[in-house]
């Protein structure tokens, strides 16, 4: 069985190894493939294996030997899932791998956009505690406990369900919005319709999947409807928002803050303009790769292609 990996680099820098899938077979691992290359280096695979990296219809047409895509993300969009099922090829993901670093990420953005610890370090290093008439100093206007304050989650699943799950611990109120109804917590939360929820939250979460319907969601209208002392987190997918929208309501302090690990295009784009954005945090497509959710996304991926060369492909998307 030929397998190439066509953008293997973000899984594995060179701490998470690919020795489970080299036993299935002749592996090739590329570390980027620019999209004029992937038909020169997967002419000859069988099972494919890609992160961002697209395979289009057109690109499908063009490896006859192709059998098996394992999507090395809980996101597919990249693959045109249709053209592979019109061809008999199955396309598998990873649902879950990701749901505790994710959480855990964007719990971290939250605090430091009320606490603030690396700037008041560098403030002291500074010499600015020096300086001070006072035992203590702080230079964050939105100094604050979580307390209290309302967090409002769009999208609802297992991250969702988890960042509320933290959030919880904080003893915040957790407002959640989502087409399916059938989450079952261990903690109370209250469903609102979207425009509600952006209304009433002190901190706006986002975790749904990009789709035709909801890209660009996040616009001008929503954001208007926001606290003067909200922010808005997304670690999902960058088009759900309008960046120019949010960065004219942080500008205009329309809204707080904002943390953002994804964006439209990625890498950044030097004319994005969140660059020059005030008040927002950009991280760079961070949110899922501590070690151990690499590590997860590895073994099941292994799993994946495993049930795939015995007949039973899993974890198959639509």
């Amino acid at each position: 069985m030929n397998i190439v990996v066509l953008d293997g680099y973000t899984l594995n820098p060179g701490d998470n190894p690919w020795d489970g899938i080299s036993k299935f077979g002749a592996l090739t691992v590329y570390d980027r493939t620019p999209a004029d290359k992937i038909v020169e280096r997967a002419k000859d695979a069988e099972i494919i294996l890609t992160n961002k990296t697209p395979l289009s219809a057109e690109t499908i047409a063009a490896l006859p030997k192709l059998r098996f895509i394992s999507v090395l993300a809980t996101g597919y969009n990249i693959v045109d899932v249709k053209a592979a099922e019109q061809r008999g090829i199955a396309v598998s993901n990873v649902p879950i791998y990701g749901t505790d670093t994710v959480a855990e990420f964007v719990l971290s953005l939250i605090l430091d956009f009320t606490k603030k610890p690396s700037l008041h370090d560098s403030l002291v290093k500074d010499g600015k505690w020096t300086e001070c008439m006072d035992f203590c100093f702080w230079q964050n206007p939105n100094f604050s406990e979580l307390a209290g304050k309302t967090i409002g989650i769009v999208g609802f699943g297992r991250i969702g369900q988890r960042v509320g799950e933290l959030a919880n611990a904080f003893r915040m109120k957790i407002l959640a919005n989502d087409n399916w109804h059938g989450a079952k917590t261990s903690y109370s939360f209250e469903w609102r319709e979207l425009e509600e929820l952006f209304t009433e939250a002190d901190f706006v979460s986002l975790h749904c999947p990009l789709t035709p319907e909801n890209e660009g969601m996040v616009n001008s209208r929503l954001l208007s409807r926001m606290k003067k002392t909200a922010f808005l987190v997304n670690t999902a997918r960058g088009p759900l928002v309008v960046e120019a929208d949010l960065a004219e309501a942080l500008n205009a302090d329309t809204i707080a803050g904002a943390a953002c690990d994804v964006v439209s295009r990625e890498p950044i784009r030097s004319d994005n303009p969140l660059l020059k954005a005030k008040n927002i945090t950009i991280t760079p497509h961070i949110a899922w790769a501590a070690l151990e959710g690499r590590q997860r996304l590895m073994a099941t991926t292994v799993e994946n292609i495993a049930a795939f060369m015995e007949g039973k492909p899993q974890n198959v998307v639509k």
